[in-house]
């Protein structure tokens, strides 16, 4: 049975929140029979042409007071720009009844906040972009933002991470609807994983926020990034901000807003990351020269913090070097 699927877009929409998405399902009907063909829809919150953040144009199918059907999956897209913009109470109503009449309904990216400002996503469970995660849970205090997820399912909802995770979600959307050999073919045509291993930690700076550049703690912070494979503890931390290990420990969870252990663990995660991208060294020398007891060590934190090992996360980015 055909399937709809419609994606809304805006001024200074992110156009792979758009495309991708549009071309795993538009791939699939390689791989279908005509009757279980998907039909695509772009929907325009603004009626013409509409430029994208990187200046493409898109020519949306229809304007969304047109829009009055009900989609078998309704997704909003993200851009740059949208956690700041607000398309008014007419759009903001037309969604949610879109939304209530769609099948299945979701956001790509930091589109969260077009479905938070219409209010579904009160006290539900959602993932977006990581670099976005805070300002949604800010805005949406009764919603859960789960930062480190691709993507997310909370009943008929389903939201995923940064731009390329709409990718993800969608072939994921195409498993359920017909299972994973489908979306496995679609995979190999596009060239990707149908399911990447770990979550958005991979591709996001684990250092903590950036403090007062003169502040004793920033100093610390100095400190420990130039010294990874020495005794980081709390008390030479503590020594080398002359001050006690107590009162240290307490100014710089204040101030940067993690313990000292936490940095310190954050950092080697860190060094170690640009050394597997950017090197072929054993990985006992990156789990040395980044701080880690040894290579099962780095092992353990990668797969705590990044849900990837060392070597998969190397097998992933290595490349982009």
């Amino acid at each position: 049975m055909e399937k709809t699927v419609a994606v809304v877009v805006f001024a200074g929409v992110q156009s792979l929140d758009v495309s991708g998405p549009m071309d795993v399902f538009c791939e699939a009907n390689r791989f279908l029979a005509p009757e279980d063909h998907y039909r695509l829809e772009v929907i325009g919150v603004e009626p013409g042409a509409v430029p994208c953040s990187n200046g493409l144009s898109v020519n949306a199918h229809r304007h969304f007071s047109e829009a009055t059907q009900a989609y078998d999956l309704l997704l909003v897209a993200g851009g740059p720009h949208l956690p700041s913009m607000d398309f008014g109470a007419a759009f903001d109503a037309w969604l949610r009844e879109a939304c209530a009449r769609a099948l299945r309904f979701g956001s790509i990216c930091n589109g969260a906040f077009m479905l938070a400002r219409a209010g579904l996503l009160e006290r539900r469970t959602v993932t977006t972009h990581w670099g976005d995660a805070a300002e949604l849970a800010q805005l949406c205090p009764s919603t859960q933002v789960q930062a480190d997820r691709l993507y997310m399912q909370d009943g008929a909802l389903y939201t995923s991470a940064g731009v390329t995770a709409g990718i993800d979600l969608s072939l994921f959307l195409l498993a359920q609807d017909h299972g994973p050999d489908v979306a496995l073919s679609v995979a190999r045509r596009l060239v990707v994983f149908t399911q990447r291993s770990g979550g958005q930690s991979q591709f996001s700076p684990f250092l903590a926020p950036l403090v007062e550049p003169s502040s004793v703690v920033a100093r610390v912070q100095a400190y420990v990034l130039a010294n990874l494979n020495g005794d980081l503890g709390i008390t030479g931390l503590a020594n080398a901000a002359n001050m006690s290990p107590r009162n240290f420990s307490r100014v710089f969870t204040r101030e940067a807003k993690v313990t000292p252990a936490e940095f310190v663990e954050r950092a080697r995660v860190d060094a170690a990351r640009v050394m597997l991208q950017s090197t072929r060294a054993p990985l006992k020398t990156v789990a040395w020269q980044s701080g880690f007891r040894d290579a099962q060590h780095m092992r353990n934190v990668f797969n705590r913090r990044l849900r990837v090992t060392p070597q998969q996360f190397r097998l992933n980015f290595a490349a982009m070097v």
